[in-house]
């Protein structure tokens, strides 16, 4: 069985996907496109940067737009502003709380194919019911949706 960890940045082609003015209304998760965003405290140039995020891909769910700015939030919970630039509609999810088994199936009975450990960033496939089926490192597996940030709890993804 794998063992899943914190991997810094996506490819570059799965990081080439455009906002645009036909972005749906938040709240929604994106991910960030670069590896270095500036959170800022309001939604503009001249207002001071609160945090440095520095993953790329990392999934933030947007919670506010305004003009082409956008008000975010991580998984940590750490809130601010970035300029839509700085965000792509590709979906990711990192793992959180403790290490977590991806499954073959959508069933805490299925055969495990790795573990992932807390921060772990994967590209999400699908959503069914209670689990989710993620990539993560090239492996693909099912994991509970409480066990990851980059989803709601009754969104459906396909």
């Amino acid at each position: 069985m794998a063992v899943l960890a914190f991997a810094a940045a996506m490819s570059a082609a799965e990081a080439d996907n455009q906002n645009g003015p036909t972005a749906p209304p938040a709240p929604r998760f994106e991910s960030l496109r670069w590896d270095k965003v500036n959170l800022r405290a309001g939604p503009g140039d001249n207002y001071p940067i609160r945090w440095v995020l520095t993953r790329k891909g990392m999934p933030v769910e947007v919670i506010e737009r305004f003009d082409v700015w956008r008000k975010i939030r991580d998984w940590q919970g750490s809130v601010g502003w970035v300029h839509e630039r700085m965000l792509t509609g590709n979906r990711t999810v990192i793992v959180t709380g403790m290490e977590r088994t991806l499954h073959a199936d959508p069933s805490d009975t299925a055969k495990a194919v790795a573990r992932a450990q807390p921060g772990v960033v994967g590209r999400l496939l699908s959503c069914r019911g209670a689990w989710c089926r993620i990539e993560a490192q090239g492996i693909k597996g099912w994991v509970e949706r409480r066990a990851i940030f980059g989803v709601t709890l009754d969104e459906t993804v396909e």
